[in-house]
């Protein structure tokens, strides 16, 4: 699996779907059009500011909230390379991971000391973040996650 690198985009605790990607754009069926509405429940101008590659860091409890797949749509068709956070709401997990998002839980993320606009490099199978001054070891992804997420998906690896 390839390395991922990318800018750090940061958010708090108890960030819920509705946020990620507000109920009035539901109508939406075109994915790309999706993609530019992630995160504007809690910022406005993020699909303006972010940069395609990026990797989210947040709080406790992402993705809380409605058990719609639309917030993991979002992210995953604006281009955000992947997800840390303290932990995340349990659908939701399950949702980005079907769609071949890699989201990880890191409970002491804290402690890691990443902050907005920081560039980062991710080793997912060997669970390592490097910044530009520190290197933190993560719990790696299991081989079948790994193999989604490689493989697009729960339906792209399905329909090989």
């Amino acid at each position: 699996m390839k390395t991922l690198k990318g800018k750090i985009y940061s958010f708090g605790n108890n960030i819920d779907t509705d946020q990620i990607y507000p109920g009035r754009y539901l109508e939406l069926t075109d994915h790309k059009d999706i993609g530019t509405h992630a995160m504007e429940g809690v910022d406005p101008d993020f699909s303006r500011r972010f940069e395609r590659g990026g990797v989210i860091v947040a709080g406790s409890n992402f993705g809380c909230g409605s058990s719609r797949e639309h917030a993991a749509i979002t992210l995953k068709n604006a281009g955000v390379a992947a997800v840390f956070a303290k932990s995340f709401a349990r659908i939701f997990y399950r949702n980005c991971i079907n769609l071949g998002l890699p989201l990880i839980m890191v409970p002491d993320l804290d402690s890691f000391g990443l902050s907005e606009g920081k560039e980062i490099e991710v080793d997912l199978a060997a669970g390592i973040l490097k910044t530009e001054d520190r290197v933190h070891k993560f719990l790696p992804l299991s081989e079948d996650i790994l193999a989604l997420i490689e493989n697009g998906g729960v339906f792209s690896l399905y329909r090989k």
